[in-house]
């Protein structure tokens, strides 16, 4: 390398990374509306004092009857918002009177994506960038648009619903790429998170969550804190034969951004089959978390929350961002709240495990040991064939499942939609068939201790502990949204919308809508200068496809065992797809 050059190369790599610049306040860009997957708005002007005033502002008829999991978005004076399949998207005009439609756009996905989803033709948001709309579609597709008009800019198809493959996550906007990834961990489908170029929708970088370190992009700059994930291929070794390409690890969660650190977060999903004993090793990369760079995907870190997932716990919750007190000094952390019932809390330079705090009923694990940060597993619940295991707590859904928390840093507290369920499982030897189920499980999901389904907590993660909570008859799996006017809000399957003192968890305020809500709401200035906010609401998801994909609920082990914990939820609610927008009079 010549002098000049090489003066160049240093010093464009000690310069940090350019920090995005952040959406006015009042707005709602992506999902988690920041990087630090926060679901914390900025906006105040709706209280505890004024909040029981709130009132229905208007509404919006998605005109599609299956689980509506997505946040709505808002940018321009325009809220975006995207179905389930078949993955309409529509534009409304909030400077007039009732937001009326400016813009549909059908993308027509194939119908055939339905009958290989696993949990619901669910879709969980777009993403707003520099004038442009992306979003994904169920059969495998990336979609950027105009968000003037509406109009197609690129489409890149990522995948093969073929071989089980579906998307169903909402993508993230980094350093002028789309990140993306793939949905199908039961059908045998091996994951990956995919780097689209936002401008052309070519494909910059794919990293594999299994298989060779070439495949996962692991290279000299990949230093994991703990021992048993370092060493050369081991997305090959921790498997049985070729195992490994058919394992799973898919990346259907949320993606979290540090410019502080330059590093992309997420997780990887459970490995294939369901049956543990089909597949003996730790089964790397799934069930776990990765740290990448967003330039080139390479993988910097990476910690695995549930080694050898015997459960289907995955691990594709929601990493926020924060920075809290650790033995009397600041640290910048990631808060993870795991299906296997740990609230985890991690450097997020490093990936050490500073704590994890059970937050849930679990019998599955004795306790994460800080040393090695193995989570240690309680043999008499492990999964044998011809066995039938019972009070497994959490259930495969997890102590909380997709639907994404949110952190306060007013409050300094993360508000958690729970749910409260154990199961009885029989695990059995299954075949791989590209495109059809590979799990080797039988489930019954029932309600864990107390009797209750549902669980909505406000958890400090500098104190390990709860502060307040409030059960619910049936799972939270809306997401929760905390403001600067100390307010959090979360909806109900049953069909409640619902706000609270996110300080006392003091319920002030309710409001009865069309169908049960598994959406995530958020707030946003409205052109007028006030106070918004909304949520989608349509039941179905995993939880809800009892009533979305009119299951029989006289088989229990339907929907992977959930139709036996929801099977009274038909007399609660009715299909729906529906947004409501509230504001103060």
């Amino acid at each position: 390398m010549k002098p000049l050059l090489a003066a160049v190369f240093l010093v464009s790599n000690l310069m940090p990374a350019p920090v995005p610049a952040a959406e006015p306040e009042g707005e709602w860009h992506m999902a988690a509306r920041d990087y630090g997957n926060t679901r914390f708005s900025p906006l105040g002007e709706i209280t505890p004092a004024n909040l029981p005033k709130l009132s229905l502002a208007f509404t919006f008829s998605t005109g599609v009857l299956r689980g509506h999991e997505a946040a709505p978005v808002v940018a321009d004076n325009t809220m975006f918002i995207v179905t389930p399949y078949p993955n309409l998207v529509y534009a409304l005009d909030l400077t007039k009177p009732g937001a009326p439609q400016k813009w549909k756009f059908d993308p027509k996905p194939a119908a055939s994506s339905q009958g290989v989803a696993c949990c619901d033709v669910v879709n969980r948001g777009v993403v707003y960038s520099d004038g442009k709309l992306f979003f994904n579609t169920l059969d495998m597709n990336t979609i950027a648009l105009d968000a003037r008009t509406g109009k197609e800019l690129w489409r890149t198809k990522l995948g093969s619903i073929e071989k089980g493959e579906t998307m169903t996550m909402a993508p993230i906007v980094v350093k002028g790429k789309v990140l993306v990834g793939n949905s199908g961990g039961e059908l045998g489908v091996r994951g990956w998170l995919t780097a689209l170029d936002a401008a052309t929708g070519k494909i910059a970088w794919r990293a594999w969550s299994t298989g060779p370190d070439k495949d996962v992009l692991i290279g000299p700059a990949f230093k994991p804190f703990y021992a048993q994930d370092r060493g050369k291929d081991l997305g090959t070794r921790s498997w049985p034969g070729d195992g490994w390409k058919i394992g799973g690890g898919t990346v259907w969660g949320f993606i979290t951004y540090d410019p502080e650190t330059d590093l992309v977060y997420y997780g990887t999903g459970n490995p294939g089959p369901w049956n543990p004993e089909q597949r003996p090793g730790d089964n790397k990369w799934t069930s776990g978390i990765f740290a990448r760079k967003p330039d080139t995907g390479e993988a910097v870190w990476y910690y695995q929350w549930s080694p050898h997932d015997l459960h289907d716990y995955d691990g594709v919750n929601e990493n926020v961002l924060a920075e809290i007190p650790i033995k009397g000094r600041q640290r910048k952390v990631i808060l993870h709240p795991d299906r296997n019932g740990y609230l985890y809390v991690l450097d997020r330079a490093s990936g050490q495990v500073l704590s994890a705090t059970p937050y849930a009923a679990i019998t599955t694990s004795t306790r994460v040991d800080l040393e090695t940060g193995k989570l240690v597993y309680n043999p008499a619940k492990d999964p044998t064939a011809g066995k039938t295991v019972r009070d497994i707590c959490p259930a495969s859904s997890g102590a909380k499942d997709w639907q994404p928390s949110s952190w306060s840093p007013r409050t300094k507290l993360l508000y958690l939609p729970m749910q409260n369920i154990c199961q009885d499982a029989q695990t059995f030897e299954t075949s791989y068939i590209s495109g059809t189920p590979y799990v080797g499980a039988s489930l019954e999901q029932y309600a864990g201790p107390g009797g209750h389904r549902g669980e909505f907590a406000a958890w400090d993660p500098v104190a390990q502990k709860k502060v307040w909570s409030i059960k619910e008859n049936f799972p939270v799996w809306s997401g929760a949204l905390a403001t600067a006017g100390d307010v959090v809000f979360y909806g109900t399957m049953d069909g409640w919308f619902k706000g609270l003192d996110a300080k006392t968890g003091k319920l002030l305020w309710q409001y009865k809508v069309g169908s049960g809500i598994i959406g995530q709401p958020v707030s946003y200035r409205g052109p007028d200068g006030k106070q918004y906010v909304a949520v989608l609401s349509g039941i179905g998801g995993w939880a809800g496809t009892i009533v979305s994909g009119e299951i029989d609920p006289r088989d229990g082990t339907g929907a992977n065992g959930m139709v036996n914990l929801t099977k009274d939820l038909p007399q609660y609610t009715a299909k729906g797809g529906m947004l409501y927008v509230f504001a103060l009079p």
